[in-house]
């Protein structure tokens, strides 16, 4: 079922657009939601501005598949399309670690953050609906959260419950399948 990992890749590189670096922003320069930390880990060396500026879309879903999808466990979860479509996002959003906590507790198991026997058996039994559903619910509570601790963030908001927004309109989608 989650064989479609190109068609996630290609979903969030449209969400992501292009190259930014917003005073504001903690991840600093993004291109196409990848940050200079993140390419500077993929690279396994210091990047420059310009290199993210620079990053390839061939580089960009290498690092999403590599790093978002099969790192985290993602791929070994035979994840109903829409639910995967979430913690896809949310993994690109907030990091696979903290994408995995949260489809953990959307699950009702512990939130370890690493996808075990446990949360494997949880995410397989769950409504999809309902895990859905708790999935967006945890992205909303997160960003909550985050903009309590550094009101700067406050100014990324619109941007953020938008794209939740987005999220939460493919729930739907799950009755048809």
């Amino acid at each position: 079922m989650t064989d479609h990992v190109d068609q996630l890749i290609d979903n969030v590189l449209q969400r992501e657009g292009g190259f930014v670096d917003h005073p504001d922003d903690r991840g600093g320069p993004t291109n196409m939601g990848i940050t200079q930390r993140t390419l500077a880990e993929f690279f396994g060396r210091d990047v420059s501005t310009e290199e993210v500026r620079d990053l390839s879309r061939e580089t960009a879903r290498s690092i999403y598949r590599a790093n978002y999808w099969n790192g985290p466990g993602f791929a070994g979860l035979h994840l109903p399309p829409v639910i995967a479509e979430l913690v896809f996002d949310a993994g690109v959003h907030h990091g696979p670690h903290q994408a995995t906590r949260m489809l953990q507790r959307a699950a009702g198991v512990g939130d370890d953050g690493i996808i075990g026997p446990i949360t494997t058996e949880a995410v397989a039994k769950a409504d999809t609906i309902a895990l859905a559903a708790g999935l967006c619910a945890e992205r909303a509570v997160f960003f909550g959260r985050l903009i309590t601790r550094d009101h700067s963030q406050a100014a990324f908001a619109h941007g953020w419950l938008r794209r939740l927004g987005e999220m939460i309109r493919l729930i739907p989608e799950a009755t048809e399948l």
